[in-house]
């Protein structure tokens, strides 16, 4: 069952125009503890690796799998949550998709040989995948106007809340227990925090938008009615009846289409879809790309030549990363002013100038004939840039656009299939990266995340015809 046209373009306008309570950064909250957990697992199994090898004999193939078994997840997570979403609705995909999150967690855990440690990543992965998709569309669909862009921002900027958060764990343990069975620790940790989030998504609505676009109009209503009461009032009669709806604004009429992944490849859409894959996919190709070289050369730098052993090692590598890594932090607070100032399409056009140009650095320090370790400076210097420009740019507006350019029937298919695209490209810098080093050595791999972060800018450049109204969302 769907609605008419009418009524659901004016359940649309009066959530456009509504204002922003405490009940929208509750919600807010709960549905983007799936992008705060893709931070803590990336960054956790960075610190769990070095110990897992002195723990149990893997051999290098495995610690390839294992390494590239969250990514290859969350491509299946992605390609099924997006679909799941549109059609079972954001909330269950959401609730569902977290208890994957937190099962995965307890099985890493708990794990009693590197078999299920590869399980445990797989899943993640596909926890991962499925969140992205649906956390991206719930949270463009709840939030008024005004504040949609920054919010969305808000949702993937808590990535690299995450990568700290993992960090910080990593480095507390280590010091506290020195141990080499630490891991254990800190994916239990990664579950716990998982079922918080689990209970509060128990607690959150379904999309507003969603309801409306399945003839579920008396639910948006009430929904609408509840997200205006302020902390502390009373919730008075919540009946459709009793809600002003505002008639629609202009541009906002949504229409029958058609639905599932191949509306994404028709005239209308083709280009948008482009948009929103292409340059995502580019991204995550030099994001993986540049994490795999982040240790290699920050080892080379001597970060932790003075100590030896597994576990103080270890620590002396996350202290290394720490340092680069806090710029991705810095950077995703940087979006969440600059992306709803300036745009979306200029601040990943900006943030791709500026991956190229620390990439750049990078190069004339590993093409130097006295080596990059007499230029640290422009090491450290182009590691920062790059992740500075990236989760200003296009770390954040890559995972936004998807939910604000294609109509309620298939946001999140498209974020799906943006987001599968994405970590298809994060494969490639997994798998790829490491035979291009053996082949054309630190600097073919330097020259060639050049390239790739040229190709994102004139990507974007190219597809920017496609994108809306800032802070619109397509019906």
């Amino acid at each position: 069952m769907t609605a008419s046209p009418a009524v659901a373009a004016s359940v649309f306008s009066a959530l456009d125009e509504a204002p922003m309570t405490w009940r929208h950064y509750a919600y807010w909250f709960a549905a983007s503890g799936g992008a705060f957990l893709d931070g803590f697992s990336v960054s956790g199994l960075g610190v769990a690796l070095p110990l897992l090898k002195s723990e149990f004999a893997i051999s290098p193939l495995f610690v390839g799998l294992i390494g590239s078994a969250l990514v290859l997840g969350a491509v299946v997570g992605a390609a099924i949550g997006g679909l799941s979403a549109d059609r079972f609705g954001r909330k269950r995909t959401f609730i569902a998709d977290m208890a994957i999150i937190a099962l995965a967690f307890f099985i890493g855990a708990a794990a009693a040989n590197v078999r299920f440690i590869l399980l445990s990543q797989f899943l993640l992965g596909v926890g991962v995948g499925m969140d992205f998709p649906t956390s991206g569309s719930y949270v463009s669909e709840l939030m008024p106007r005004k504040a949609r862009n920054r919010m969305t921002v808000a949702t993937i900027a808590l990535q690299s809340v995450g990568m700290a958060a993992a960090a910080l764990a990593g480095l507390a343990i280590l010091k506290l227990r020195p141990s080499t069975d630490d891991w254990r620790l800190l994916f239990g940790a990664g579950g716990a925090i998982a079922l918080l989030f689990l209970a509060t998504r128990l607690w959150a609505p379904e999309s507003v938008r969603w309801l409306a676009a399945q003839g579920r109009i008396g639910e948006a209503m009430a929904l609408l009615k509840t997200l205006s009461i302020e902390f502390g009032e009373k919730p008075a009669n919540l009946g459709a009846e009793s809600i002003a709806v505002p008639a629609p604004r202009p541009g906002v009429t949504p229409h029958v289409r058609d639905v599932g992944y191949l509306a994404l490849f028709t005239q209308a859409n083709r280009a948008r879809t482009m948009l929103v894959s292409l340059p995502w996919m580019l991204m995550d190709v030099a994001t993986y790309g540049v994490g795999l070289f982040t240790p290699v050369i920050l080892g080379a730098m001597h970060f932790g030549d003075v100590k030896t052993g597994a576990i103080a090692a270890d620590f002396a590598d996350a202290e290394g990363s720490a340092v680069v890594d806090a710029f991705l932090v810095i950077g995703f607070v940087a979006s969440l002013f600059a992306v709803p100032r300036y745009g979306r399409i200029t601040m990943q056009v900006a943030g791709f100038s500026g991956m190229a140009l620390g990439m750049l650095l990078l190069l004339f320090a590993a093409m130097t004939d006295d080596g990059a370790k007499a230029h640290l400076a422009f090491v450290i210097g182009g590691f920062m840039l790059f992740n500075f420009a990236m989760n200003a740019g296009p770390n954040a507006t890559t995972f936004t656009l998807a939910p604000t350019l294609f109509p309620t029937a298939i946001r999140a298919s498209a974020s799906g299939f943006a987001a599968a695209c994405a970590k298809i490209g994060a494969a490639f810098g997994t798998f790829v990266v490491p035979q291009l080093q053996d082949a054309w050595g630190l600097v073919g791999v330097v020259a060639v995340m050049v390239a790739v972060s040229v190709a994102g800018l004139l990507a974007t450049a190219g597809l920017a015809h496609a994108v809306n109204e800032e802070g619109a969302l397509e019906e």
